[in-house]
């Protein structure tokens, strides 16, 4: 049976709909970094997401191929995930965002097997894959839960995290390094909005 890192992971998959505090360890990711609202169609993120599950398949079917990766098991892709960032514009302002979108990749995947993945992804499918990049990102001390419903209703989810920050002496650590965190564990395509299961998560530090 293919490795699942959601099943196997499940303190930084699957967390509990009230808050809980969790070190989260390092872990490297595809991602591509851009700016502007994730609803538009054709736009810059959906752009992004495009481009991080060609790379994520094609990494995961290099099994098939003439390209061996050292220490290769099969798996299954984990979800689609986002480093998030306000802009100027403030929580209205969607098109103010400032993102990276970014999919895991097993510890096994070394920075020369993310170039053949990129180069064999732009040659096979056509796409610039260049602004792909092989991301390492140890977030450390976090608060996590995990919100149902629309994207526009994470503030609920969001009081509660903070509420209980307060009151067992923490604080959110957010900067240009710790940022918000979102892992996408529904399909919108699929899905109604108030089903989605979405977990949120924010670096913390001791008051």
């Amino acid at each position: 049976m293919a490795f699942d890192f959601k099943k196997e992971y499940k303190e930084f998959y699957m967390p509990k709909r009230i808050p809980q505090i969790v070190e989260v360890p390092r872990m490297n990711y595809i991602a591509v970094r851009g700016t502007g609202d994730p609803n538009k169609k054709d736009g810059a993120y959906q752009q992004a997401v495009g481009i991080l599950y060609a790379l994520a398949y094609t990494i995961k079917m290099s099994y098939r191929s003439n390209y061996k990766i050292k220490g290769f098991f099969e798996y299954v892709v984990p979800p689609l995930e986002g480093f998030w960032q306000q802009g100027s514009e403030g929580c209205s302002g969607k098109s103010g965002f400032r993102w990276i979108s970014v999919i895991r990749l097993p510890d096994f995947v070394s920075q020369e097997d993310f170039q053949w993945a990129a180069a064999e992804a732009a040659r096979k499918k056509k796409l610039n894959c260049s602004p792909a990049e092989f991301l390492t990102v140890e977030e450390g001390l976090c608060v996590q839960i995990m919100h149902i419903g629309s994207y526009d209703s994470e503030p609920e989810s969001i009081a509660l995290m903070d509420a209980f920050l307060a009151e067992n002496g923490y604080q959110n650590d957010m900067s240009d390094i710790r940022l918000h965190h979102e892992i996408y564990l529904s399909d919108p395509r699929k899905a109604a909005p108030e089903t989605w299961k979405t977990v949120i998560r924010h670096p913390i530090k001791r008051k």
